[in-house]
């Protein structure tokens, strides 16, 4: 009974010992913050994103006399010269922006998100995102064809790295509060709060830590929640209840995601190979849009189902009211117009011209299946939904996040199972021809390889400057022969050629210089300082994305 009561007496110390360490962190984290701001990041992302899609609408009134994504209708009402005039004069419009406002000469999208968070929660001016903004609303008021999430993620981003500059708040923190702002976006755009989470989580956190989970939910919550206030509680796109008539259709799913993967795989090589081509064509920056847009209006002309983000027809084939040649048709224009359109530089996103190519692989695919088993087959409105997934995870690089913003926008729980093999195939194939999403393609390009892990993008991204230190304090010393004096570094070297440095002359000091000026030297770079400061920055990471 003695020591009963002794433990007793102790029991609060022993509580206390626990959890002050964990209270001690948490506040250190700015946690506490961190969450307040994410209600505020939520709610001023969705309102952003209201306003985006509202925009949008305004632009496309003139010439479609309509405000609504249902444009199909409303393009074969109009002249075919309007209807291939818009996208050129949206295409003057966001020429003249780029060329003579826009600081970055094209519009912000996901992979900027991306780059941002990898840099710290940094690197998304306000000004910039702004400008991405309106060129990206006239663009797609103006019938480019591309989608309008990317952008709003963008938009959302850029906002939310704008309420971090107002506090002092830790890298992680901020890393936090992007992904916050991405969640909200999202969850505004599709009116799918799950997926939010589950995106923010897999392509701009990269990781699924528990820390950034109760932030990241509470602007998934606020952004659905002020969307659905403004424009109802209604999925994206209302559909049927599909079922899957027999289990004996497996393999016939196993077959779709293969190909869905060659649809996705081609559409990546679409969108590169486009960019390449107008990137090694030399014409003013304010032309290439206008002559995008004349081309993207002339297919219009024939085909309206391509024009801007293409819900209306995606909608058609999840409702089976598309023909096989109508959809194979479109798979094929739809392709080429969404190349033309991001290689001419308007702004838009992949997002939702991904999913309209996944419904008409899909539908299209079900109705061959039904031919060859019609006792068996379901219908190829479900095969449309397992298609819509299967491509756009593939090509956005985000089979979870893909997979539930699919069940969300369509109800279709039902059929998890076929759309979990689906997507699994078509993500696993694609990933084995290009090696990486199409937003890591895009950061490729700038040299931001984030996606091959911290360690490699630590050496990549930290310089001598990082970790040097002072020069001698002997004025004598501070002279440099570069032709005499041995090997030395710049102050912008990266880690990884200044570790190849000390590895090929085998000293552990050598002196910097800056670039370009290499008679003096500004530092001491020395081999184990530098190899501290890496494990140092590789933990960091490593705690944080465990955390």
């Amino acid at each position: 009974m003695r020591k009963i009561i002794e433990t007793a007496g102790q029991l609060p110390d022993i509580l206390i010992s626990w959890i002050t360490p964990n209270v001690r962190q948490f506040r250190a984290s700015k946690l506490p913050v961190v969450w307040l701001l994410a209600l505020l990041v939520g709610a001023l992302v969705a309102l952003a994103a209201i306003a985006f899609r509202t925009a949008i609408g305004l632009i496309q009134w003139p010439w479609l006399r309509t405000t609504t994504e249902l444009t199909i209708q409303a393009a074969t009402q109009q002249p075919w010269w309007i209807v291939m005039l818009a996208p050129a004069i949206a295409g003057l419009l966001v020429g003249w922006i780029l060329h003579k406002y826009h600081p970055y000469q094209r519009a912000g999208g996901v992979a900027d998100v991306i780059e941002a968070r990898a840099y710290g929660g940094r690197g998304l001016p306000f000004k910039a995102g702004l400008w991405s903004a309106l060129v990206t609303v006239i663009s797609l008021g103006g019938g480019a064809s591309a989608g309008r999430e990317g952008p709003v993620v963008h938009l959302g981003a850029t906002v939310g790295t704008a309420v971090c500059g107002f506090f002092q708040l830790p890298d992680s923190a901020r890393r936090i509060l992007l992904a916050c702002a991405v969640a909200s976006g999202v969850s505004a755009s599709f009116n799918a709060p799950i997926a939010g989470v589950l995106f923010a989580h897999e392509v701009v956190l990269a990781h699924y830590a528990v820390s950034a989970f109760v932030p990241i939910v509470l602007a998934s919550v606020m952004g659905t929640l002020l969307s659905r206030l403004w424009f109802g509680n209604v999925a994206a796109f209302e559909i049927p209840q599909y079922e899957i008539t027999s289990y004996l259709e497996i393999p016939a799913f196993a077959l779709l995601g293969l190909t869905c993967a060659a649809v996705a795989i081609i559409f990546q090589f679409a969108l590169i190979g486009s960019d390449w081509t107008a990137r090694n064509i030399t014409m003013p920056l304010w032309l290439r849009p206008v002559i995008g847009g004349l081309a993207v209006g002339a297919i219009g002309v024939f085909y309206p189902e391509i024009l801007g983000v293409g819900y209306e027809a995606t909608d058609l084939a999840l409702k089976h009211e598309l023909t096989i040649n109508t959809m194979l048709t479109l798979l094929v224009v739809k392709t080429a117009a969404t190349a033309i359109t991001l290689a001419s530089r308007f702004g838009g996103g992949i997002f939702s011209p991904s999913l309209y190519l996944g419904a008409m692989t899909g539908g299209a695919f079900g109705l061959i299946a039904a031919s060859v088993f019609p006792e068996m087959a379901s219908s190829h409105g479900l095969y449309a939904i397992l298609g819509m997934g299967a491509v756009a995870a593939a090509v956005l690089g985000a089979p979870f996040s893909t997979t539930v913003i699919v069940f969300e926008l369509t109800g279709g729980y039902a059929l998890s199972i076929a759309l979990l093999l689906a997507v699994s195939i078509a993500t696993g194939l694609t990933q084995a021809v290009h090696g990486k999403s199409y937003f890591h393609w895009q950061l490729g390009m700038r040299g931001c390889f984030v996606n091959e892990g911290a360690h490699q993008f630590l050496s990549e991204t930290v310089k001598v400057r990082d970790f040097m230190d002072p020069p001698p304090e002997n004025e004598e010393e501070q002279v440099f022969n570069p032709g005499e004096d041995g090997p030395y570094l710049h102050d912008t070297d990266t880690l990884e050629s200044a570790l190849k440095s000390f590895d090929s002359c085998g000293k552990a000091t050598l002196p910097v210089v800056r670039r370009g000026d290499a008679t003096k030297v500004i530092g001491l770079a020395r081999h184990v300082r530098g190899l501290r400061y890496f494990n140092a920055a590789l933990i960091k990471a490593t705690k944080e994305e465990h955390h």
